[in-house]
């Protein structure tokens, strides 16, 4: 019994109506539902490909998804905190491109790994901050924005080596500095897990606190759901948007590290496209393309359905034609969901 005759609630009555409420306020949260309806979209992906190849379940290939899906993790993450704003980053897959065979290159002319790695994310920065100001500042639309640095970063990674892959990063420095840069982002493992992961949770947890628990995060939240509104309201949106935008270079940077570590050198190709996994990856878990709505834990959840599905369907024997179709139309049944409930909504308000 959690009440007695006269209606009167007992403790344990109390702590039910609390637990009732707590969740309540949980999914009351602008894309709590889609993050959950990602996760739990992960747990059925997941089974269904383990029963049609058990070994989807091994230990190892758990380890290797983790590994995998962290890339898209980072990319995601930095595409979710532009998409919030209602913008959208198509310069990730060349920042990647550039940080990779800018570090690669500068370690096999002997530069010491963590001066080349610096030297990388200040020049991945410096294109966040150009994008910001183009978007914020000059209100360029940021698909033009972000096209033009997509096509400079490109560029720079294609001349910093001549047009052509470099050698191996260890070449200069050494077999042992090469394999310890290797180690610390790739290959090597800390309680029994990969780096890179642990990299990219540490990176996520930052990020999410900072989205979530700030003052700056609100104010992403704040222009994605009317600029003009934040800006009467005082929010300083020029600087807000250049965050976001350095957010999205920074991860960029980190994951051509990652690309560097896997491959041992730089290749000229690293980071193709991934501005559109990144977009996938925030879409799937719930981040709204129309800014104003979508939580970091929906974009951990689309990264991971992603590469779970890329990962599964590879167990499984399924043409790389197959695999592109089937994210695709899960890409596009998720934004449709979306722009299906922001119009439901509004015809409510309207009645």
């Amino acid at each position: 019994m959690t009440g007695d005759k006269r209606g009167v609630f007992t403790p344990a009555g109390r702590c039910e109506m609390n637990n009732r409420k707590g969740i309540k306020r949980i999914l009351a949260i602008r894309g709590m539902g889609a993050a959950i309806t990602a996760f739990a979209g992960l747990i059925v992906i997941y089974v269904a490909f383990g029963i049609l190849n058990p070994k989807v379940f091994s230990g190892q290939n758990i380890l290797n998804l983790l590994r995998s899906m962290s890339k898209y993790l980072l990319i995601g993450i930095g595409q979710s905190y532009v998409m919030i704003t209602g913008n959208i980053d198509l310069s990730i897959g060349s920042v990647v491109g550039m940080s990779a065979m800018l570090t690669a290159t500068l370690m096999t002319l002997g530069v010491p790994p963590l001066v080349a790695m610096l030297i990388s994310l200040c020049c991945g920065l410096m294109i966040g901050v150009i994008n910001g100001f183009l978007v914020g500042k000059f209100r360029l639309p940021p698909f033009i924005a972000t096209l033009g640095t997509m096509f400079v970063a490109r560029g720079i990674g294609y001349m910093v080596n001549g047009n052509r892959n470099t050698d191996n990063i260890g070449i200069k420095l050494g077999k042992e500095v090469g394999d310890r840069f290797q180690d610390f982002f790739y290959y090597g493992k800390t309680a029994g897990i990969y780096n890179t992961f642990w990299i990219a949770l540490v990176i996520f947890i930052a990020l999410f606190f900072l989205l979530s628990k700030t003052r700056t995060g609100r104010h992403i939240y704040a222009i994605g759901s009317n600029v003009d509104a934040a800006r009467l309201s005082g929010v300083d949106v020029v600087a807000t948007t250049i965050k976001t935008y350095l957010v999205s270079a920074f991860c960029s940077v980190v994951v051509g590290f990652i690309l560097c570590a896997q491959a041992g050198m730089g290749n000229m190709e690293a980071g193709n496209t991934y501005e559109m996994y990144a977009v996938a990856a925030g879409v799937i878990g719930g981040v709204s393309p129309l800014g104003g709505s979508g939580l970091l834990l929906g974009t951990f959840a689309g990264a991971a359905v992603w590469q779970t599905l890329e990962n599964g369907l590879n167990m499984v024997g399924a043409q790389v034609g197959i695999q592109r179709i089937v994210i695709g139309v899960i890409v596009v049944f998720a934004v449709l969901a979306d722009a299906v409930l922001r119009t439901g909504n509004g015809l409510k308000k309207s009645k």
